[in-house]
């Protein structure tokens, strides 16, 4: 690969994997537009990795504030507001867990038609703009907005909401769904602030890029031929994802505290529809 093929896909990666907007409709483009050559797995592995460690460095302190007090809990069998985050992640993480292992296969190839991305682009951007209208204008969100705290806290999160966050991200394996945007809609939905549906979805993106990188990674050991990238390009393109994850993770979370989620549905509309007219 070309120095530009790695850091166009390489920025992709690091915007869409955290912003509300889809990276399968996104990854489209490069290729039809510049005739690129598919990029190989190891690159994926690469940039997957990068943003990996972008949102581990964003969050190291409430990760081993979160896994001090959730260890805790096990073994004193007391679970407090902390510890009651960790169980939550855990809890949430199942359901993309089991759907990834039984159904990743089959709609990588199946479902990743235009078509079908740019109608799920366009659905999912519409369930985003309504949620966050319902989270804006209705009078029952409480649960998660208790005055006088942080935006973005956690602290009053319940089993039964992480659950169902769980099972919309495990919607996300329909190409042009965008973990991060079905993840926030169904956090919206349950009342909570958009900052705080952001930070649990991105300290949830944790486990599951993990495991896609796992087993990316046994795909890329038990076949070599699918690697396509020299240690050089991963290197850069794994360094540059995890810069702009990082700058993006940021910018998101004080973005959204001041102008909500317009600007993301109607851009998930105007890149559905030209995936319709395109091609």
């Amino acid at each position: 690969m070309g120095m530009l093929q790695i850091t166009v896909l390489a920025i992709i990666q690091g915007l869409t994997e955290f912003l509300p907007v889809s990276s399968s409709a996104h990854l489209i483009f490069p290729s039809k537009l510049f005739g690129w050559p598919d990029q190989g797995l190891a690159f994926d592995v690469a940039v997957h990795v990068g943003t990996l460690l972008a949102v581990i460095f964003y969050y190291m302190a409430d990760l081993v504030k979160i896994a001090t007090y959730t260890i805790e809990a096990v073994f004193k069998g007391r679970v407090g507001p902390v510890a009651r985050v960790g169980f939550c992640l855990i809890l949430a993480s199942i359901p993309a867990g089991i759907c990834g292992l039984l159904f990743e296969d089959k709609i990588s190839t199946e479902a990743r038609a235009i078509d079908v991305i740019a109608y799920t682009t366009i659905g999912f951007g519409l369930l985003l703009g309504l949620a966050s209208y319902v989270n804006r204008h209705l009078v029952w969100r409480t649960v998660l907005s208790v005055e006088g705290e942080r935006a973005d806290t956690l602290r009053h999160l319940t089993y039964n909401q992480a659950i169902i966050i769980g099972c919309a991200q495990a919607l996300a394996i329909v190409p042009g769904t965008s973990r991060s945007g079905v993840t926030l809609t169904a956090g919206m939905f349950l009342g909570m602030r958009p900052e705080a549906a952001a930070r649990f979805s991105f300290l949830l993106s944790i486990p599951v890029i993990f495991c896609s990188g796992l087993l990316e990674g046994y795909k890329l050991y038990t076949v070599p031929d699918l690697g396509g990238a020299d240690v050089v390009s991963m290197l850069i393109g794994g360094f540059i994802s995890f810069l702009v994850a990082l700058v993006v993770i940021h910018m998101f979370l004080r973005y959204i505290s001041r102008s909500g989620m317009a600007v993301f549905v109607i851009y998930r509309l105007l890149l559905g529809a030209l995936l319709l007219w395109m091609f």
